[in-house]
């Protein structure tokens, strides 16, 4: 005899699972498909470098603006509803970047996937924290949901690639538009409608000031490239910049409900921990966009190869992501996050190395390096900085470490990008670039080794 009832129980925890996640991995997959895809767009829309990196920064510059308030309505509101409606609004947008007819409207359609990923993303967590109230099932549920994460990053260039061969660019955005139909109908008809907390308000100011602030300062180091730092229009964008984020850090000092909580940041290694998720972050998502540059139009790679030659660093990414576990129990966050930040400096430095004529086994050893020891942070950073965080704010502790890390990738393809906007000296302009990353991943090391706690005092 059939056991109907044992079988209906774990449908009843499976189904909504594979809802949320399935969410989850659309925002994830759509960070690192698309660069494969550049060089086709950039051939047929008639983009330049400037306008590729407004496509991949256009999506992360709204993610990171608005996930904390994502959050914020999901307490108000019900964690259900909102992630139905990023869903939604993630999907639709998606099938416009498909259809659009020009470079420009790909651009606003990529913004409003952004806006759809912070309406989704923040609530992911909370859905899985009210549909497995049990401790451990909770622990598998949230284990999951990781490995989803690092599933669509390592899947990302590898589909995008042949999706853009067989078919065209505007498949890698079209490929979300059954997935999101799918995730929609499996949120609705399985995971419980929830109810809404209330609360937490709405910062509105906070938020305003907070997307003026890093809005202005992406258009300024992207733009300024091509405008030159000294045009009146970067100057002003400048000077803006600086001004709302004086206004951002004035409103949150005074508000009842800040978006973001000041008094966070006078915990050294929370601090010390998003600062290293900056430069993580700047320096994985600026070496994705010029390598895919440069393997597309130096080595002259199709879409498909690009993305099979970027296996080494996604590989042993997701290699370093299932051992981070066991260092971290032995060695501890701190221990975990100088060794992947010390692998990290050699890597990018070893891209010195690399021309039109290298070999493709020195680019996989530099890719393997890089890949592993930048994944080797993320677990480290990320525990170091929720168990420092005060209990009673670890949801938007977790907000603020997911922006920072948004934030860090936005800078790194503004900042690093706009290196590379000339094919005639693209290596020469790609070493400069590495260094700079060398650099970063250094600072990281240095803020690392000075603030981070060995482990948490209470």
């Amino acid at each position: 005899m059939v056991d109907t009832s044992g079988r209906q129980v774990e449908m009843r925890y499976t189904l909504p699972l594979i809802a949320i996640c399935t969410g989850y991995f659309m925002t994830i997959l759509d960070l690192t498909v698309v660069n494969v895809a550049l060089v086709n767009i950039k051939q047929q829309l008639g983009a330049d470098v400037t306008g590729l990196q407004w496509i991949v920064d256009g999506y992360s510059l709204v993610f990171a603006s608005f996930l904390l308030t994502g959050g914020a309505l999901g307490d108000r509101l019900g964690g259900r509803r909102v992630f139905l409606g990023g869903v939604t609004l993630f999907t639709l947008a998606s099938t416009l970047c498909g259809a659009a007819p020009s470079l420009f409207v790909l651009q606003i359609a990529r913004a409003f996937q952004g806006l759809g990923a912070a309406l989704l993303v923040p609530t992911t967590l909370a859905l899985i924290n009210t549909t497995f109230p049990e401790a451990r099932a909770r622990g598998r549920a949230i284990g999951i949901w990781a490995a989803v994460a690092t599933i669509a990053a390592v899947s990302g260039p590898i589909l995008g690639g042949l999706l853009v061969n067989a078919l065209s660019w505007r498949s890698v955005f079209l490929l979300n538009l059954p997935i999101g139909i799918l995730c929609f109908l499996l949120t609705y008809r399985f995971v419980a409608p929830g109810t809404s907390q209330g609360g937490r308000s709405l910062d509105l100011t906070g938020q305003l000031t907070s997307i003026a602030t890093l809005a202005l300062l992406t258009f300024a180091l992207i733009e300024g490239s091509a405008l030159g730092i000294s045009s009146p229009s970067i100057l002003v964008a400048y000077a803006g910049c600086i001004l709302f984020l004086l206004l951002f850090l004035w409103r949150e000092q005074r508000a009842s409900s800040p978006m973001f909580p000041l008094k966070m940041l006078h915990e050294r290694t929370f601090s010390a921990a998003n600062i290293v998720a900056v430069c993580q972050t700047f320096t994985f998502y600026s070496s994705l966009f010029i390598l895919s540059l440069f393997l597309q139009q130096v080595r002259h790679y199709s879409a498909s190869a690009t993305g099979f030659a970027l296996i080494p660093e996604f590989g042993f990414a997701l290699l370093a992501t299932l051992i981070a576990g066991k260092l971290l129990s032995r060695i501890g966050a701190k221990g975990v996050m100088l060794c992947g930040l010390l692998i990290s400096i050699p890597a990018c430095l070893g891209f010195w190395l690399i021309d039109a004529k290298s070999s493709y086994p020195l680019i996989a050893c530099m890719l393997a390096l890089l890949g592993f020891g930048l994944s080797l942070v993320l677990p480290a950073m990320t525990e170091a900085a929720i168990s420092h965080a005060p209990k009673e704010q670890s949801g938007i502790a977790s907000g603020i470490l997911n922006a920072s890390r948004q934030v860090g990738g936005v800078l790194g393809v503004a900042i690093l990008g706009a290196l590379v906007g000339k094919p005639q000296t693209f290596i020469a302009d790609m070493h400069i670039a590495f260094i700079i990353a060398g650099g970063v991943v250094a600072l990281g090391f240095i803020v690392a080794l000075c603030f981070v706690a060995e482990r948490r005092t209470d």
